[in-house]
């Protein structure tokens, strides 16, 4: 794997972290372990956007922080496990997914001009 999309992941796990705390954070230290995840990841998505395409990079950052978010949410919250949810959730990543495929041999064809 490359390293680049391995920022896009680790910024994504820090994007899950950081959504999750905005909204169960009360205590000081719950706070700045939010700033500090909205940091890192975000740091993580700059480093991957050194070499990757901006809009691939975004557009799979997103969607794994977002499917990450709704399946925390579940699985650790108890939020209501949805039929629909679990549907719309893996469509998404299916498309996160195709975009990797999909750009995935231009990009490998620009890194070697570089």
């Amino acid at each position: 794997m490359n390293r680049s999309w391995l920022y896009v992941i680790i910024g994504a796990v820090f994007e899950v972290l950081w959504v999750i705390g905005l909204k169960h954070a009360q205590q000081g230290w719950e706070w700045l372990g939010t700033l500090l995840a909205i940091y890192l990841s975000f740091q993580m998505l700059v480093l991957a956007t050194k070499r990757l395409a901006v809009g691939t990079v975004y557009a799979v950052f997103t969607g794994l922080g977002a499917a990450g978010t709704v399946m925390a949410e579940m699985l650790v919250f108890g939020e209501p496990f949805e039929l629909l949810k679990i549907l719309f959730i893996t469509l998404l990543l299916t498309g996160v997914i195709g975009l990797k495929i999909v750009t995935g041999d231009a990009e490998e064809h620009k890194g070697a001009n570089t």
